[in-house]
């Protein structure tokens, strides 16, 4: 749906972001973890797959189906290394789930995959990203387990366990005769609207009979009359296993939008079906079911997640009793009453103590909150705290968030509490267990339940099934098993009983793969790469230890158990060194920019390496602990080389008077004193001054007084790559800084950033390298820039450098104190340096437009303060972009580049706003209405059969949308050979209050100027539509209703229709347009208004049959269309007539709501009578010339597209502009091969 919206660039990711000589350690390589203390396997999820381990898992833990499908062998199903071969009868979907179970029986993983078995669907990786419904999936997969299935002894499975009929009776009350017809099912739906629980609407299904009378007679055949009579449906066979489908979803007429039934709907633990059924004459407990399975939905009607509570029927799990209770528990249900919920971070801290690992999901973090507390966060906390997840970050010294922010765990420093907390837990926890209930009895021969979700398996308890009976995390659906089923006393904690003896040797060696995987990847993960480095081949100079020798020589690899001590590591390298003598002493080394440099000395030799903070890819050196090549080596962070670049003056050459600037580097311990460059360098006396990289504006060198020539580098706090200018102390302070001469460095950096020259100004060079590290301040890559571009000094004062994207946007502006680091800009990429300084931290660097039509390059530019309100903001940017007036508002731009919610708070802060830098804000026409109020347009549209009312029509008040269309109205229209376009009329702007009605709306349109010269009479002959692409769309009935019911939005329009009498719609009611087809003729007869009643439902049938009233013509002898305008063509709606049937439920018909017709008011609908015209081709002339003129648009927009395109890469050669189209929706299939 989204594109490649959450597709990550790593275009410009460094090469280097990983040290030398480190290896990358990648988790895809490591086998699936074990299963965990259920012993229960999870099914991961693909993406969006949910809903298809959710009936996976309900299927495996049906026992006797599980077992049915394992019964058929090979010899029936085929194998599956034969599936590839040619004429080969291989049954994959049934293969595929055999060894699916075996899996979540046998093998030793916490999650099973499905990849394969999606294979066998026929699904595509874009098909295991869509979110389906799981009522549906299950008819689906039965289905294509049947059609699998023809042909072996499994060919009645599905009937065998889960069919079912019904029967439907129509009793004659005069003669006493019996019509009765019986249907099948393999699962029923009940209703949820209106209804108690599954009981009571299995009453209203097969208890209750309506009765025909009065002006509802039945048609009795042996009266052959209209007669009084009773209808009611009846169980008349009962399949083993019963699954019930929930009506959660159901679609509301008024605000033609669908809704999720989140109401109280229970359903009991166990069922007596006696009163539903035909035949009750039988044993009680053939009517008995017991629930084993309930898969729940939360989220709403469009999207949300599905997992599943399992009866773990064969006691194949571990059911962890939680009545033990430790000191760091917490019973919140003891605190439920106490003054210490009202702090979030006592109850957050009890409910993550009681996790293992003391971790979880953030999503789950507030289930686990509402099902302890009864209470949810945004109901409680959220006013006062904020969204859960801020209030997490607000508190890091509790809670340590996941790099992606999906999971929360405490900090270790919490993992234990004090002893007043402890206290004060345990008479919590006594208290709550003397008035706890009496619960479940933990009976080792009564099934337990577990909550499925996706790949985690968590037992609970029975009566947590109550808490799915409503909210929008509730119960979908409920699979019931006749309670007489037992099973065998050998399938009980047996997993592999009745698993076929081939899967059972896959499943075995399966599992001893996985042991052999996962001790290699144990050795992999707890085995730490160190680098050994040789004492006796290093040397000391400059400050620091070298390779007296090779790189290769001098360092070994060594690879060593991180579980191991000391004393063995020590023991190891002393077996690889032979030629060793005397002491050896391992210490920490560390390389720098000057060299390698010793840290600390590794003691106790007991101690593991994890103990000793010694991490993966240590540098270790081994020495005596004293010298190294007969120099004393100091140890410690103290005296930490440091790699200064030192500017001074020098001479040019032998003989030459001419100085020049030199830049050289010198290595000084850090705790050294800051006058030893002089001794360095050879001076006596002089000035040092260093780089300030503070603010851009004022000096960037600063004098270092002589108090403090006696402090050390680092108090004085100086870096690894610091600039130092030294000079003498007769020469003036600046004298040096202006000098033009070309600095020499003989420093090799280890990147580069590429900045171009955006100044607009004359240079040799439009970009340059410059060679950088990731902490290297931005001000010292700027001054570096110009000074390699060759542009005038005062641009340090006036310049900044701005990232360029890969489309060849300049991004907002860098800070100059900042490092590369900080500023997150990545090694390799550009920069412009431009003109103009960069924002401070109080300020804010901001992109802005005119109108919403934004091309690329079209924006204009702007640094404000974070202060600033949005009424300031619009006028600086109004001022800016020359435009004047007041009938302006700000609209920020959205992630897909289009106008988004408008700024409505005009004295709010831009900071308030969370307005941040590199925003773009949209200048848009129109003063925004106060808060609580609308600004609607009104558009008149005049349908044809009103045309006497537009002869006095005043055009000059108003404006033509040429490009809106609509199909005139008339009561009865003559024939015409097209009917003509009418144009929506703009008639002016209403301000008014969400909380008016329609009617109110209404009476201030009609008092508008260019409405009141029609004299409409009343409001009652005024239809409202909204209109939504130049076009009307929506029909907005009862008029009572407040403006806020409609959810009509900031950007509503809305169109007038002008009635000749009153009109009341229902909500059922569907307001078409119809037109009769002249015969011989590729025209219509002008439309006219038709209003269906969908009470009986949106069926062709339904809808063909009114229409034949409507026009006085018979049922059988017409055809009807729908007409979609914006794509001139016609789609006929199917000619099968649909018989009424006799019962109360219907099956699921097909909805003309739904694909490919999408019906709703004011749809144009073609009608041709039969009698007179057999064509079927249901087009005009005009649709001819629509779709001719619809293809040369298309092929001007491409040409257009092309030579953008062709300019865009003219003007940014690196932009690669392309754009993924969305692919269109599709519904649920499995494929299957035919096996008859």
């Amino acid at each position: 749906m989204f594109g490649n919206l959450f597709e990550e660039d790593y275009s410009s990711v460094s090469n280097s972001q990983y040290g030398k000589g480190k290896k990358l350690k990648t988790k895809g390589l490591e086998p699936p973890a074990p299963r965990e203390f259920t012993n229960l396997s999870g099914i991961r999820n693909q993406g969006g797959t949910c809903y298809l381990n959710s009936l996976l898992q309900t299927l495996h833990f049906t026992p006797e189906f599980r077992e049915a499908l394992f019964s058929l062998g090979p010899e029936e199903l085929g194998s599956l290394e034969d599936k590839d071969k040619p004429n080969a009868k291989v049954r994959i979907i049934p293969l595929q789930l055999q060894r699916l179970f075996a899996q979540l029986l046998l093998l030793d993983q916490e999650a099973a995959s499905t990849i394969d078995l999606t294979d066998s669907f026929g699904w595509t990786s874009d098909e295991e990203m869509r979110q389906h419904d799981v009522q549906e999936l299950n008819r689906i997969l039965f289905s294509a387990l049947e059609t699998s299935l023809v042909g072996t002894s499994g060919h009645d499975l599905i009937n065998r366990l889960y069919h079912g009929t019904i029967v439907n009776q129509i009793v004659c009350k005069e003669c006493k005769n019996i019509s009765e017809k019986q249907e099948d099912f393999l699962d029923l739906t009940v209703a949820v609207k209106n209804v108690s629980g599954l009981e009571d609407a299995l009453w209203n299904m097969y208890v209750e009979e309506e009765v025909f009378d009065c002006d509802n007679l039945y048609h009795c055949g042996t009266c052959d009359r209209l007669v009084k009579a009773t209808k009611s449906a009846k169980l008349r066979k009962l399949p083993p296993f019963l699954t019930i489908s929930l009506l959660r979803f159901n679609f509301d007429f008024v605000k033609c939008e669908r809704y999720k039934e989140t109401s109280c709907y229970t359903f009991p633990l166990r069922i007596n079906l006696k009163p539903f059924c035909e035949q009750s004459e039988l044993d009680d407990m053939e009517y008995m079911y017991d629930l084993f399975s309930v898969i729940i939905h939360k989220g709403g009607c469009y999207g949300g997640h599905y997992h599943v509570y399992i009866k773990d029927v064969d006691h194949l799990g571990n059911w962890q009793c939680q009545e033990e209770i430790s000191d760091s528990d917490v019973n919140l249900e003891a605190l439920q009453n106490d003054d210490e919920t009202d702090d979030p971070l006592m109850i957050l801290k009890a409910i993550l103590l009681q996790e293992e690992a003391n971790q979880i999901p953030v999503d789950q973090l507030g289930q686990k909150l509402l099902k302890k507390t009864g209470i949810s966060w945004n109901k409680k906390y959220r006013k006062q705290y904020g969204a859960l997840r801020k209030f997490l970050q607000l508190h890091p010294q509790i809670f340590l968030l996941s790099t992606d922010e999906s999971t929360v765990s405490l900090l270790r420093n919490h993992f234990t509490q004090a002893p007043s907390d402890l206290q004060r837990s345990r008479e919590q926890i006594l208290h709550a267990l003397a008035s706890e209930p009496p619960g479940l009895s933990d009976n080792t021969s009564c099934p337990h339940w577990f909550d499925i979700n996706d790949s985690k398996v968590q037992p609970i308890r029975e009566k947590a099934i109550t808490q799915q009976f409503q909210g929008k995390e509730s119960a979908y659906m409920l699979f019931y098993r006749k309670a007489k089923l037992q099973r065998p006393s050998e399938a009980r904690a047996n997993p592999r009983y009745r698993v076929p003896c081939h899967l059972l040797k896959e499943m075995d060696a399966a599992n001893i793969q996985l042991q052999m995987r996962r001790a290699e990847c144990d050795s992999a993960n707890n085995n730490f790469e160190l680098h050994l480095h040789l004492g006796p081949h290093y040397r000391f100079f400059n400050g620091a230890l070298h390779p007296a020798i090779s790189q290769t020589e001098s360092v070994w690899d060594l690879t060593f158990d991180k579980r191991k001590t000391l004393g063995d590591l020590r023991q190891s390298i002393f077996q690889l060194l032979e030629f060793w003598e005397g002491d050896m002493v391992l210490s920490v080394a560390k390389r720098v920019p000057a060299g390698l440099h010793v840290y600390h000395t590794l003691d106790g030799d007991e101690l593991t390496l994890c103990e000793a903070d010694i991490a993966d890819g240590e540098d270790i050196f081994v020495w005596n602990g004293v010298e190294v090549g007969g120099v004393q080596i100091q140890t410690g962070s103290d005296c930490e080389p440091l790699l200064l670049h030192i500017l001074h003056l020098e001479m040019s050459g032998e003989g030459s008077k001419c100085e020049q600037l030199v830049e050289s580097p010198h290595v000084f311990p850090a705790n050294a004193e800051v006058g030893s460059v002089f001794t360095a360098l050879a001076i006596p006396v002089g000035v040092i001054l260093t780089n300030s990289v503070e603010s851009a504006e004022g000096e960037c060198w600063t004098t270092i007084p002589k108090e403090d020539m006696k402090k050390t580098f680092r108090e004085q706090g100086l870096r690894n790559g610091s600039l130092i200018l030294v000079q003498d102390s007769d020469t003036d302070d600046n004298s040096l800084l202006p000098r033009q001469g070309r600095w020499t460095s003989s420093v090799d950096e280890l990147n580069w950033l590429q900045v171009k020259n955006f100044c607009q100004l004359e240079s040799e060079e439009e970009q340059v390298q410059i060679a950088v590290t990731t902490h290297t301040v931005v001000f010292d890559i700027r001054i570096k820039a110009i000074k390699e571009l060759k542009l005038m000094k005062e641009l340090a004062e006036n310049s900044c450098l701005r990232p360029i994207d890969r489309n060849g946007k300049l991004l907002c502006p860098v800070p100059d104190a900042c490092t590369l680091e900080e500023a997150e800009v990545k090694m390799g990429s550009s920069l412009g340096l431009c003109l103009g300084k960069a924002p401070t931290s109080s300020q804010l660097f901001l992109f802005f437009a005119l109108g919403t039509d934004i091309h690329p390059g079209a924006e204009m530019e702007i640094i404000v303060e974070e202060t600033l309100s949005v009424k300031d903001c619009l006028k600086i940017m109004l001022e800016k972009s020359g435009q004047q007036g007041e009938m302006w508002h700000l609209r920020k731009m959205d992630w897909c580049y289009e106008a988004g919610e408008p700024l409505c708070e005009e004295d709010a802060t831009l900071k308030e706003l969370m307005i941040c830098s590199g925003d773009t804000l949209l200048l848009t026409e129109g003063k925004l209405p106060p808060p609580g109020f609308l600004k609607v347009p009104i558009w008149w549209y005049q349908p044809a059969r009103l045309s006497g009312h537009c002869e006095s029509w005043d055009h000059s008040n108003c404006a033509s949308s040429q490009d809106s269309s609509w199909g005139a109205t008339p009561t009865q229209g003559a024939p015409v050979p097209e009917p003509a376009d009418v144009s929506l009329l703009y008639l002016g702007d209403v301000k008014i209050s969400e909380e008016a009605t329609l009617v109110e709306l209404k009476s201030k349109a009609m008092a508008l100027p260019s409405v009141s010269k029609l004299a409409v009479q009343s409001t009652a002959l005024l239809r409202v539509w909204t209109v939504e692409n130049k076009r009307p769309s929506r029909l907005l009935r009862t008029g009572w209703r407040q403006l806020k019911e409609y959810r009509l939005g900031r950007r509503a329009e809305l169109c007038l229709e002008l009635l000749q009498k009153e009109e009341d719609l229902g909500p059922r009611d569907v307001l078409l347009r119809t037109q009769l087809h002249i015969p011989g003729e590729r025209a219509y007869t002008l439309p006219m208004d038709l209003v269906w009643d969908t009470t009986r439902g949106w069926t062709a049938g339904s809808l063909r049959q009114r229409v034949a009233d409507f026009y006085s013509l018979p049922v059988e002898k017409i055809e009807i269309a729908k007409y979609f305008p914006e794509k001139f063509e016609w789609l006929p709606i199917s000619s099968w007539n649909q018989q009424v049937a006799k019962r109360k439920k219907k099956k699921n018909q097909d909805t003309l709501q739904g694909g490919p017709y999408y019906l709703k008011d004011g749809d144009t609908i073609g009608i041709k009578n039969l009698l007179f015209d057999d064509d079927d081709d249901f087009s005009t002339i005009r649709d001819d010339i629509g779709k001719e003129n619809q293809k040369q648009l298309a092929l001007e927009k491409k040409k257009s597209r092309e030579v953008l395109r062709a300019q865009s890469s003219d003007v940014f050669s690196n932009a690669e502009m392309v754009t993924r189209p969305r692919g269109p929706e599709a519904s649920l299939s499995i494929h299957v091969a035919s096996f008859r």
